[in-house]
């Protein structure tokens, strides 16, 4: 295992220098302004002209090479923000501090926090074609968005009239063989609702309920894979104590992101006295049967049970009812598969953030689907049980899907391309991940789109990594299809 420096003797070398500069800068979601800086700086360092729009994205064009001039323009396309997760106990500030990436046998990862491959790897990848001086290429716009991963603001406020590309390659995939040629769309739920508290009980006792040590990663890509939800867990292991051991809610925090499977979550609870040794009994039983439920996909979940001080307050008997009764019924995970297309997702939803505190109780999920109406239906479903539980639902900051285009030039060419230097077929498929080419393809009516990546495994999640091998292969892929447009 080694370090960064490594990671900049890694091949192709312009790029994963251009990875690494990239990862020195702290680039959250909505707050890309050095990632923005940084690649305006680069663009006018070349010397090529380059533009910021008033959504914030950055437009880069190069000139085609010595007899390209003729062929169509063509959009390279990648995000600046990254997923900012880290484990526990790692010491880590996503405002100040650079990604510590290292090599680690046939991949690259970082050291307890996301990568950021998701999508720094596709915006290297640009910068690197943008340096070049001896590739062979068509006229190019580099198109870098921001905000991509908490709402896709970026694509949506992107300025029309700005591109005059004809194809677009998103660069924002993550299996080295396959061509993802359609996504998910995509609508945000948000919920709050407030809530009585009376005293603690006399003669009680407090404990903090945590959850943690979960998988999580990507609520689109890995929506289906049957993961622990956190927030789900703990409900579960709180849901029984409210009837049948005198248990109260004091607290509930889990999830931090819309776009990632919570990881972690804890609550702080009181019990009476007389009811401790009964209720820990119970709840020690329940935290077995949910850990072996789970034990093949989630082999690290650990559930702890801490003793701490009893709070003044804890939820009315009444309110942490329906509450958790909502947090139970709410629907989470894949909704609906896909009926056309085998393996595919179709509708899901992503529990991501649960708050109860200081009399105030919020949601946050993520709902995703190939199909308007399976959008409105989850959508609905959503609703309605936060409802009965008296929340007020606010559902925004909607994004439309693409449409599969199997038949396009760009995607026949690609797998031309593909099985000439692979020897092999790539996949063709639509993913259940939000890409940001339906809104662009929407704002620019006729783009020839399509996405390709390297191999990343668990992004959005502190497990986050990415090939070695397939970052080259996806390097010679890609300007091999770029000399061939």
């Amino acid at each position: 295992m080694a370090g960064e420096q490594s990671i900049r003797n890694l091949e192709p070398s312009a790029l994963w220098n251009h990875f690494a500069d990239l990862n020195s800068i702290p680039r959250a979601s909505k707050k890309e302004a050095g990632a923005v800086a940084f690649v305006k700086k680069f663009g006018a360092s070349l010397g090529l002209e380059t533009v910021e729009d008033r959504g914030g994205n950055v437009i880069i064009r190069k000139p085609a090479s010595p007899g390209m001039e003729a062929r169509p323009v063509v959009i390279l396309q990648g995000h600046l923000d990254m997923v900012h997760q880290k484990n526990a106990g790692t010491d880590f500030n996503f405002d100040t501090d650079g990604i510590r990436s290292v090599v680690d046998g046939d991949w690259v990862r970082a050291e307890g926090t996301t990568l950021g491959a998701d999508n720094g790897i596709g915006v290297a990848a640009i910068m690197a074609i943008l340096e070049s001086k001896d590739l062979v290429h068509p006229p190019l716009e580099a198109l870098f968005t921001v905000d991509e991963e908490t709402g896709m603001s970026g694509a949506l406020n992107l300025e029309a009239g700005l591109l005059q590309g004809k194809i677009m390659l998103n660069l924002d995939s993550e299996e080295e063989d396959e061509l993802t040629i359609g996504c998910a769309g995509g609508l945000d739920s948000f919920s709050e609702a407030s809530y009585a508290t009376m005293p603690s009980p006399v003669q009680s006792r407090a404990f903090e309920i945590v959850v943690k040590g979960l998988k999580g990663g990507h609520s689109g890509i890995d929506i289906h894979l049957g993961r622990a939800n956190a927030n789900k867990v703990l409900t579960r292991l709180l849901y029984d104590g409210l009837t049948e051991y005198g248990m109260h809610l004091a607290r509930f925090s889990g999830g931090n992101l819309r776009n990632a499977i919570p990881r972690e979550a804890a609550a702080m609870v009181v019990v009476p006295n007389t009811m401790e040794a009964v209720w820990r009994s119970h709840l020690d039983g329940l935290i077995q049967s949910i850990v072996e439920e789970y034990a093949w996909i989630e082999p690290d979940m650990k559930v702890a049970v801490l003793p701490c001080s009893v709070p003044d307050t804890v939820l009315s008997a009444a309110d942490q009812t329906r509450i958790l009764q909502a947090l139970y019924a709410i629907p989470n995970g894949v909704f609906r598969m896909s009926p056309s297309v085998p393996g595919l997702v179709e509708t899901s939803n992503n529990l991501a953030k649960v708050e109860i505190g200081e009399g105030v109780f919020s949601t946050q999920c993520l709902m995703r689907s190939a199909l308007d109406s399976g959008i409105r239906d989850i959508a609905q479903a959503v609703r309605a049980v936060l409802e009965l539980a008296h929340a007020q639902v606010d559902q925004r900051g909607g994004y439309p899907g693409w449409a599969p285009n199997p038949d396009s030039p760009i995607v026949r060419l690609l797998v031309g391309v593909y099985e000439g230097l692979f020897s092999a077929t790539p996949k063709v498929a639509a993913c259940h991940a939000g890409l940001e080419c339906g809104i662009i393809g929407k704002q620019y009516p006729g783009l020839d789109m399509v996405s390709l990546g390297p191999t990343i495994r668990h992004p959005h999640s502190p497990d986050e990594k990415v090939n070695i091998q397939s970052v080259a292969n996806f390097w010679k892929y890609l300007v091999t299809t770029l000399s061939k447009i």
